[in-house]
């Protein structure tokens, strides 16, 4: 990671910690953050990974957002 991307992870993971707490049964909050905040990384700097359905996700919380959902794609 670079420097930056580093300190932004690292105050998202203290963020975590300090409005949610460390307790053990809280613990799975910064679990998430870890996997998914990692997840996104990777998906952001496009490292070998195909997008397709992470953009699918995207363009579908999207529109249903303003009240609409995406029509099947046919795929034969």
């Amino acid at each position: 990671m670079s420097g930056e991307v580093a300190r932004v992870y690292r105050d998202l993971v203290k963020a975590v910690v300090k409005h949610v707490g460390k307790e053990d049964h809280k613990l799975h909050f910064t679990d998430f953050v870890n996997i998914h905040a990692h997840k996104d990384l990777l998906f952001s700097y496009n490292i070998a990974v195909d997008r397709t359905e992470e953009m699918k996700r995207v363009l579908g919380k999207s529109a249903a957002s303003v009240g609409i959902r995406l029509p099947e794609v046919y795929q034969p």
